[in-house]
């Protein structure tokens, strides 16, 4: 043990380890990786995004508050258990949320707060842009935001310099190069799959379609340059090293490696980069990103079109809500412990009553729940609303009401992948899940197999998430050999021998979800109901 750790060390010295920081939805998150993509180190900082002037935003403090409390405590872990201080990368790599709008004027200011994919208010701007490109552009996409912003006659349109996402952002502030991976690239405008660059052709439709504006700008002078994975996208700054570090002690220098959106690391960090397989990721939103052998045979207004790191296209189910309301239930439950004068540790609370879920009838007994605490595009609703239902015939145990609520997390989904299915006879071997939904053992898992209707694979790094999943693409950009692919490095040096535990859908309880996801469907109408009524 001790040779290992010596060994550690002086990796650490020689400045051979990798950094990966992703800002998800309520967590920013770094790791830090040797050279065999083994994490040695991590920190984290809680956060959560704000409703101000009917807009989710994240403020920018919060964004740099949080990841230099998460590198000090990677840094300071580093330096209790090996005793060394953290002066030299290998590489590093940011990852953040997709989509929303960040825009900036020349000076670099920022134009507005920032708005976030979690935002449904560009429905008019989606729809006209759907149109007119013949593709689907989800109202969450930047280039939504920017129409609708013009739309608006927002006074703030004619000041813009640059448009880009959260990760392009700091990445941006950290190495002075305004770049995109291609994956978190194509959520801001859609990308040509042959050039892996923005669609030409839509670019001047764009154009064409605000030509009587007077805007002193073309669309693709305000975008970043799209990058794809094993690119060198810049390398870190001194002003950078030290917005990063502010103990000061991290050099600058160091190579970056394309900034990308929280789906494309989620790919990486699953492996799930080929044709019929894809991967889950179910945390405050639920997304499923499909690699495909063909094209789609028409636009769906529920489908996003968009890119592995690498520049495969992808099918990728967005949902917008799915654990904010079963988390917000655990808490009611934690304070019922508390009162009780019993307080218990949140993560046993999380694994018994996931486990107890499994405990519930198929059906999840009559029971009913919608966990929209913002609007959803899959089911077209504008706001939310989270709600709870049952009947006086349905059976309201503990076991079923924690069911329903795993459910209801999943079920925008279902709706989703079924377009997939059976509109487009997409064939999936498997799909690998990761986040929050899939950390207690096996329940989440369970219950996502049944119903999706697929085999669900979880590894043992499935709680390291995006963060990992940035640090292998820069260990991959860092590393690579002449000619070797993203997919061939991740499956040959990262993922050989590492299968994870694969559960299979059981039929009866498929069965039960199917009741289940029919009795959701009609119960919409409920929901609609409530968002008009309750204000």
């Amino acid at each position: 043990m001790e040779s290992d750790k010596a060994k550690i060390i002086q990796k650490i010295k020689d400045g051979k380890m990798i950094l990966g920081i992703e800002l998800g939805s309520t967590r920013i998150k770094a790791v830090l990786t040797d050279d065999k993509h083994v994490p040695v180190a991590s920190g984290s900082y809680e956060w959560e995004n704000h409703y101000e002037n009917n807009i989710w935003t994240y403020h920018m403090e919060d964004v740099w508050t949080g990841i230099q409390k998460s590198y000090q405590k990677l840094a300071g872990q580093i330096g209790e258990e090996y005793n060394v201080p953290l002066l030299q990368l290998g590489a590093i790599g940011f990852s953040a949320m997709m989509h929303g709008y960040l825009v900036f004027d020349r000076e670099g200011n920022q134009l507005v707060p920032f708005r976030t994919w979690r935002n449904t208010i560009t429905d008019k701007a989606a729809q006209e842009l759907t149109g007119s490109f013949r593709f689907n552009i989800p109202q969450r996409w930047s280039i939504s935001h920017l129409y609708q912003a013009i739309l608006n006659k927002e006074e703030h349109i004619r000041k813009i310099y640059f448009l880009t996402t959260l990760s392009g952002y700091v990445h941006w502030r950290l190495t002075g190069k305004k770049v995109l991976g291609i994956g978190d690239a194509s959520g801001i405008f859609p990308v040509d799959s042959c050039s892996c660059g923005y669609s030409e052709n839509m670019l001047q439709q764009f154009d064409g379609l605000i030509a009587d504006k007077n805007i002193p700008w073309k669309l693709k002078d305000i975008l970043p340059e799209v990058l794809r994975a094993g690119d060198f996208a810049g390398t870190l700054t001194e002003e950078g090293a030290r917005l990063l570090d502010v103990m000061g002690q991290l050099m600058p220098g160091v190579p970056l490696c394309p900034p990308e959106g929280d789906a494309g690391t989620g790919m990486a960090a699953t492996n799930s980069m080929a044709v019929r397989t894809g991967n889950v990721s179910a945390g405050t939103s639920v997304f499923a990103m499909i690699v495909l052998e063909r094209e789609l045979s028409q636009v769906y207004p529920e489908i996003d079109m968009v890119m592995t790191p690498s520049g495969r296209p992808v099918a990728m189910v967005h949902c917008n809500n799915c654990t904010s309301d079963l988390d917000a239930w655990i808490g009611l439950f934690m304070e019922l412990t508390s009162v009780l004068g019993n307080e218990v540790n949140k993560s046993i609370i999380y694994d018994r009553l996931y486990g107890k879920a499994l405990e519930g009838d198929a059906d999840c007994g009559g029971l009913l729940a919608y966990n929209y605490y913002s609007g959803e595009q899959i089911t077209h609703m504008e706001e939310g609303r989270p709600l709870f239902m049952r009947t006086p015939y349905s059976r309201f145990t503990l076991a079923n009401f924690m069911r329903v609520q795993l459910y209801s997390a999943i079920a925008t989904l279902k709706l989703g992948m079924d377009i997939l299915f059976e509109k487009e006879h997409v064939c999936l071997e498997k799909l690998m899940g990761h986040g929050g939904f899939f950390k207690t053992k096996s329940a989440g898992q369970k219950l996502m197999a049944n119903a999706i209707n697929v085999p669900v694979a979880v590894m043992e790094n499935a709680g390291e998430g995006g963060a990992w999943g940035i640090a292998l693409l820069a260990a991959y950009m860092k590393n690579k050999e002449q000619g070797e692919t993203l997919e061939g490095y991740l499956g040959k040096k990262v993922f050989a021998g590492k299968a994870g535990s694969v559960i299979k859908p059981d039929s009866i309880e498929v069965q039960g979800f199917e009741s289940f996801i029919k009795r959701y469907t009609k119960g919409l109408t409920i929901e609609r109901a409530a968002v008009a009524s309750i204000k």
